[in-house]
């Protein structure tokens, strides 16, 4: 580390600048004071890894710290300038591996423009590491940002954040809450291993929401994978998928899951399961594949079936392969190969293939 008129440890190369008079410095009970003061650190190879000015700084010698008051500094990597940064006061240790920061804090990613504010910065340059506490916010062009604590990582330009988590993007028009979200800045990914809610815009009113413990949003592409104890909520259509591994087009608004989910007519009470399906929010119609059945809760209507086109406007099904229809009142069974009609109504016609017949069970 390099203070103006104080030359540091560590065999690093520096550059010492000549104080002027009004620059000489004072002291003070063991420290040295400075006006208009300079510090920085270079590596190994002599390329800068940060630099610090300030209008006072004092250094005190049996600490081996130099604290300034509302410094500016820039801070390198690989000798290249990544990040700026400016704060109401500071501390830098004598080794120069660590520089705090306190009160106001603002961090600008001269790279992709992402902007970090808080109260309280730590920077590691031997890491790559930033961290910002307190008040944290963050605001880039496609995302903003509010946590407890973020940390970026310079070289992979990478933002972990942590507690109370807020994230807004605004295309696709998203709102996310959880509690640990991993930003990669450049790769416009955000991804998060704990419990999320995702809320989808249109205008100001919520239109969808999901919740999964695991999850991957794609501001690029505008897909968003969720693992786990997934749960999407449509306002219109009025629909709940759950599963365990589903994909949703933000954009399109079409679900595809390739894992059994469960899709939730919440007016009709009428609920059809399926070993994978695809659900197109947008036209309102679901497909589902693969041991599927449903059943209307409100006559309790049952329906097992190969595959259902669900259409959600007017609740038309079709059902293709092996399809089983069963009412309680009055007591019925139809067993055919294709069927057509409304659970809830319990108006349902099943068809038999060329050659087949349709059995009919009336139950006494």
């Amino acid at each position: 580390m390099l203070l103006v008129g104080v030359s540091g440890c560590g065999g690093k190369k520096t550059t010492q600048k000549a104080p002027t008079e009004n620059e000489q410095p004072t002291k003070i009970e063991g420290s040295l004071e400075f006006n208009n003061v300079t510090l920085e650190q270079a590596d190994e190879n002599g390329r800068p890894l940060w630099k610090v000015k300030a209008k006072r700084g004092v250094y005190t010698q049996n600490q081996k710290t130099a604290r300034v008051e509302n410094p500016t500094g820039d801070l390198f990597q690989d000798g290249k300038l990544v990040l700026r940064v400016s704060a109401n006061e500071g501390e830098v240790q004598q080794d120069g591996q660590k520089v705090f920061l306190k009160g106001q804090i603002v961090a600008t990613e001269i790279r992709n423009g992402l902007v970090l504010k808080g109260q309280e910065l730590e920077w590691r340059p031997k890491e790559d590491l930033l961290i910002i506490r307190n008040n944290l916010t963050g605001s880039h062009p496609q995302l903003q940002a509010s946590a407890k604590e973020a940390r970026y990582f310079s070289r992979k330009q990478q933002l972990e954040l942590f507690g109370q988590i807020v994230a807004t993007a605004k295309d696709p028009s998203l709102q996310m809450r959880t509690e640990h979200l991993i930003w990669q800045v450049s790769q416009q990914k955000l991804i998060g291993d704990k419990r999320i809610k995702i809320d989808r815009y249109q205008g100001n009113q919520i239109d969808s929401s999901v919740v999964g413990s695991f999850s991957e949003v794609n501001l690029q592409t505008k897909i968003a994978k969720l693992k786990q104890n997934v749960e999407l909520t449509s306002i219109d259509p009025p629909v709940k998928v759950n599963g365990n591994s589903v994909i949703w087009n933000l954009n399109n608004q079409v679900v595809v899951a390739d894992q059994p989910l469960s899709i939730w007519h919440l007016q009709e009470q009428v609920r059809i399961n399926g070993s994978q399906g695809q659900v197109d929010l947008q036209q309102k119609v679901a497909v589902l594949t693969g041991n599927v059945q449903g059943v209307a809760t409100r006559n309790q209507a049952k329906l097992k079936t190969n595959q259902i086109k669900w259409e959600f406007g007017n609740q038309l099904i079709t059902a293709r392969g092996n399809v089983v229809y069963q009412q309680v009142n009055p007591p019925l069974s139809l067993t055919g190969s294709s069927g057509l009609g409304r659970l809830q109504d319990q108006s349902f016609v099943v068809t038999g293939s060329k050659g087949s017949r349709v059995v009919t069970e009336i139950i006494p």
